[in-house]
C-alpha cells in the first residue's frame, strides 16, 4: 500500500511516467529473451520528471509530501535521482510495456509489438508517448471495465483528464456514436488525436481538446468518465450533473482506498444513485447514476 500512496504523490505532482517496481518483480509475459532485467533490492516508485522550469519545485515538494508520509505512517523513504534524455526516458518505458488483456475483451497492444489476437478480442493500438494512460495501471483498467459495462450502443461520453486517449478509443471500439476528450495537458491533447488516428476512429465524432475540467463543456452526455485524483474528482462533482444526461453514469477512478468514503459521500450527496464499487491494488473505482 505505502507504493501506492507514493505513486498517488507522484500523480498529484502532474509526474506523468510512474513505474512501480520491487524486488519480487515478475517479468511480464514474453519479455524478450536477452533484455537485461534489473529491479530494485526494496520497493521503488519510478518516476520521470522533465527538466524545466518546474522540476526544482517538484523535487521540492516530493521531499516535503515524503517527509509527511515517513512522519504520519512511520514509511521509511530515500530520494534518488537520475538524468535520462529524452530518448533514453522513452526507451526505458517501453521496455516495460506488453500487450495485457485488460477486461474480458480488451487488449491494449503497444504500437510496436506483435500480438496474435483471440476471437472476440477487441485491440486498442496505443502509443501513450510522454502521457499518461496505458491501460496496465489498475486505475485505467478499473475505468474500462465499467466503461464495458455501461455503455450502451450509441451512447454519447466524455472522457475528461484523457491522458493518452484510452478510455475514449474503448468507448469507440465498444460502440459509442460520439466522444470527447479534455486535458489541459496540450501534450496529452496531441498525443490522444494521434492515438484515435491510429485506431481508425472518426475525427468527426471522436475529439479531444484543451480545457480546465467540465469547464468549456456546453452539452450533455450519456456517460462522462475522469481518471484522476480524488481531489480534483470532489471538485469536478459539482461540474458533473451539468453535463450528464438524466439518468447518465459517471464512471470515476485514480481514488486510493483511504479516500473511497469521502468521494461516495459527495456523490450521495448530490444525489447520485451508487451502481458499482471496484478496488484493485489500493485503488478504487466507482459509477454512479444521476438520478432524474
Amino acid at each position: 500500500m505505502a507504493t501506492e500512496i507514493i505513486a498517488n504523490i507522484f500523480y498529484e505532482l502532474g509526474v506523468k511516467g510512474v513505474v512501480i517496481e520491487g524486488p519480487d518483480e515478475v517479468p511480464a509475459e514474453g519479455w524478450a529473451p536477452g533484455l537485461p532485467l534489473s529491479f530494485p533490492q526494496q520497493d521503488a516508485v519510478i518516476g520521470y520528471i522533465p527538466q524545466n522550469a518546474g522540476a526544482a519545485q517538484i523535487c521540492q515538494e516530493l521531499a516535503s509530501r515524503l517527509s509527511q508520509l515517513s512522519a504520519s505512517y512511520e514509511i521509511a523513504t530515500q530520494i534518488l535521482y537520475k538524468d535520462l534524455d529524452e530518448e533514453d526516458w522513452a526507451e526505458s518505458w517501453k521496455a516495460f510495456f506488453w500487450p495485457q488483456k485488460i477486461s474480458d475483451h480488451i487488449v491494449v497492444k503497444p504500437t510496436w509489438r506483435t500480438y496474435s489476437p483471440n476471437p472476440g478480442d477487441i485491440i486498442i493500438l496505443l502509443d501513450p508517448g510522454m502521457a499518461f494512460g496505458t491501460g496496465t495501471h489498475p486505475t485505467t483498467s478499473l475505468c474500462v471495465r465499467l466503461i464495458e459495462t455501461y455503455l450502451k450502443k450509441e451512447d454519447t461520453i466524455l472522457d475528461i483528464g484523457t491522458g493518452s486517449g484510452i478510455l475514449l478509443i474503448a468507448a469507440g471500439k465498444l460502440g459509442a456514436r460520439e466522444a470527447m476528450g479534455i486535458d489541459s495537458d496540450s501534450v496529452a491533447v496531441t498525443v490522444a488525436h494521434e492515438n484515435l488516428e491510429r485506431n481508425q476512429l472518426d475525427l468527426k465524432r471522436f475529439q479531444v481538446v484543451a480545457g480546465d475540467l467540465a469547464d468549456g463543456v456546453h452539452r450533455q452526455y450519456d456517460i462522462v468518465v475522469a481518471n484522476i485524483l480524488s481531489e480534483v474528482i470532489l471538485v469536478l462533482l459539482d461540474q458533473v450533473q451539468r453535463v450528464l444526461v438524466p439518468n447518465g453514469i459517471f464512471i470515476c477512478s485514480g481514488i486510493i482506498e483511504e479516500n473511497r468514503d469521502s468521494v461516495l459521500d459527495k456523490m450521495k450527496q448530490l444525489g447520485f444513485e451508487i451502481l458499482t464499487v471496484r478496488s484493485e491494488e489500493g485503488w478504487v473505482a466507482i459509477a454512479g447514476k444521476k438520478c432524474g
